[in-house]
């Protein structure tokens, strides 16, 4: 068999049911080009191989289960790219589907990498922490709305499939699990530039107690703080009005 590594953050999916519902979503999807990241013992991956038509790639850094998953599914031969998700190149050329049950010490990057390849990417099914998947979801006025919030629905949909339960998972990790889905907008917020808009939501998020006043006002000319939205904190702030407050910033 294999041997787990909790360094790499691996709680592997055990629960068949859990498995077919993540692929029923995935199937409601049109798609050419599919990436497991992280295939780990092959839950999903036995289940993925089985779609026909598809050019199906799946990333995994760890040695050990790339030559479990070639010996149990002999047809993954030539599809694994043998890689951290995230220091690999982008997978395909043209728009594919992201899935997977993601590692949890890497997920938040695994999204921002995620980002990084958004004119690509067409759909993201996965696994995540649930405190997590709730925060990527939030909308503002959640104690959980953060940066990752804003800036993954600066362009993306967002939504909140269903619960996992620890017992599904082999060794079961010490936190609940959830499954979500992403896909682009058709307009994404309308911003400044993407570097001023990840300039002032994590300058407003660092210091998430204050007034956006207090916390941003380095970011912006005396003049251009007359703004009401300046008298509210971060987390009461909507994704467009983040937008919005990117054009009167300074440079």
């Amino acid at each position: 068999m294999y041997t787990l590594k909790k360094s790499l953050g691996q709680h592997f999916l055990k629960d068949e049911q859990v498995c077919m519902q993540i692929i029923e979503v995935l199937q409601k999807n049109t798609f050419q080009q599919l990436l497991e990241v992280g295939p780990g013992g092959g839950a999903l991956t036995k289940y993925l191989l089985q779609i026909q038509d598809i050019d199906f790639k799946a990333v995994e850094l760890d040695e050990e289960k790339i030559i479990y998953l070639e010996k149990t599914y002999p047809t993954i031969k030539g599809k694994i790219i043998h890689q951290s998700f995230l220091d690999m190149e982008k997978p395909f050329k043209g728009s594919f589907t992201i899935v997977g049950n993601f590692p949890y010490n890497i997920s938040t990057q695994i999204l921002f990498r995620t980002l990084d390849w958004r004119p690509d990417v067409e759909c993201v099914i996965g696994m995540f922490q649930k405190e997590v998947a709730q925060r990527v979801v939030a909308k503002e006025g959640s104690k959980v709305y953060g940066v990752s919030s804003v800036l993954i629905q600066a362009f993306f949909e967002t939504e909140y499939l269903f619960e996992v339960d620890e017992t599904c998972f082999t060794p079961p990790p010490k936190v609940k699990s959830a499954v979500i889905r992403l896909w682009p907008k058709k307009q994404p917020v309308d911003m400044r530039s993407e570097k001023h808009l990840f300039m002032l939501v994590k300058a407003a998020f660092n210091q998430r107690r204050k007034t956006l006043r207090n916390a941003v006002k380095h970011l912006f000319e005396p003049d251009n703080l007359t703004d009401d939205l300046f008298n509210k904190r971060a987390e009461q702030l909507s994704v467009t009005d983040f937008g919005k407050l990117t054009f009167k910033m300074r440079g």
